[in-house]
């Protein structure tokens, strides 16, 4: 009895699901000890203490009507006030609280735009390699993900590409910085030609594109690598956060989106989007993790653990032989596949008890992910299984 639709995605279930529940099955099978899961970007590193000290406060100490109760849509207005702040005082930009929106971590606050945004059969661009599950996201709401392939070896956007995309269905396009699953930090330099072509193009059809950044690991970043701040170069953009990396927060689904006053219909868009998040079932972000953030805003996660599992995977892998995209930010190491089907080298390396994804599913055919948010010692164990794999190709 379920829709046409449903059975397409119930098809189609997502390979990183599918390939960390087969991890816990085969983890049953040799043991836990035995099995090299790098398929999920589950973060490794623990939550600050200031995340569990903040909400044990509020709950012994705050209003628990206030702490549990409705709020606008759009979130606590003092939570709101607090992230514009942040951005202001860190980027200086000029947000204005009533551009601030709490959203269920990025995956709702993505949904909430889009269901703005768009009407049946509008088109949204992204660059491959991409977050998958921005086809399902687009696709709710009877639209099209336009894909521009991917740009190796340094992939950045194909800036060059995206005018010819670019219709009157043309409403949005999506940027992921850092790039899950790439870790490419795209430059300013990228980000400024991208305008050029934005503005061109708004002239030629008539209306406004709207750059929506995703940017969940806007803070994991290394070798003094900075994120461009989307709005400092795109002038209709649209700033999609979630603290579910930074802080060690994904099960807790708490993000924002910010738009600054500069946009394009700027009231009309932050009231549809307040309105989305009532429609689309969220009815406002989780009220105690709003009132957390709100005194957690300059907490960071330790990424030195992260960039010390990254140097150690990238040489370890280097030095066997494979060829890798070397990671500016987020926690995921791309890989080449030594052989054309990237999807035949994930078989292989299953039989050495390793799961990576294919980046079939990533838009990006040939190469593999492998998220290397996992405990540095699990990277020590798993090196005889990948100098194993190594030996099939490179011996």
């Amino acid at each position: 009895m379920i829709s046409k639709s449903m059975k397409q995605l119930v098809e189609g279930n997502s390979v990183i699901r599918a390939l960390f529940e087969e991890g816990k099955e085969m983890a049953r099978e040799v043991g836990a000890e035995n099995v090299y899961d790098f398929s999920l970007g589950n973060p490794s590193v623990p939550a600050p203490e200031a995340v569990r000290t903040s909400m044990k406060r509020i709950l012994d100490g705050d209003n628990s009507l206030y702490v549990h109760g409705y709020m606008s849509n759009a979130g606590y207005e003092e939570v709101r006030e607090a992230v514009a702040a942040s951005l202001n005082g860190r980027f200086g930009t000029d947000f204005h609280w009533t551009g601030i929106l709490m959203t269920v971590g990025a995956a709702g606050g993505l949904n909430v735009i889009l269901r703005t945004l768009l009407d049946p059969g509008d088109e949204v661009i992204c660059f491959a390699p991409f977050f998958g599950e921005y086809t399902n996201y687009v696709h709710n709401y009877q639209s099209s993900l336009i894909v521009i392939p991917p740009n190796p070896p340094t992939f950045q956007p194909d800036v060059e590409l995206l005018a010819e995309k670019i219709t009157e269905r043309t409403k949005a396009l999506i940027l992921n910085n850092p790039n899950n699953p790439t870790g490419v930090v795209y430059s300013a330099e990228t980000l400024d030609k991208l305008q050029v072509i934005l503005t061109e193009a708004e002239k030629r059809i008539g209306h406004s594109i709207y750059v929506i950044s995703d940017e969940p690991y806007r803070e994991l970043v290394y070798d003094g690598v900075e994120v461009p701040f989307m709005t400092k170069h795109i002038r209709n953009s649209i700033i999609c956060y979630s603290f579910s990396k930074s802080l060690s927060l994904p099960g807790e689904r708490i993000g924002y989106l910010a738009v600054p006053k500069e946009v394009d219909d700027y009231e009309r868009l932050v009231e549809g989007l307040a309105i989305a998040n009532r429609v689309l079932g969220f009815v406002n972000a989780p009220s105690l993790q709003q009132l957390m953030i709100k005194e957690c805003l300059n907490e960071q996660t330790d990424v030195a653990a992260y960039d010390k599992n990254r140097r150690f995977l990238y040489k370890s892998l280097i030095d066997m032989g494979f060829e890798c995209v070397k990671p500016e930010g987020a926690f995921y190491l791309f890989v080449k596949s030594p052989v054309a089907d990237e999807k035949v080298f994930v078989a292989e390396a299953k039989k050495h008890h390793l799961l990576l994804v294919p980046a079939s599913s990533f838009g990006c055919p040939g190469y593999v992910r492998i998220a290397y948010c996992v405990s540095y010692e699990m990277i020590e164990r798993a090196m005889p299984a990948f100098k194993a794999l190594a030996e099939t190709y490179f011996s």
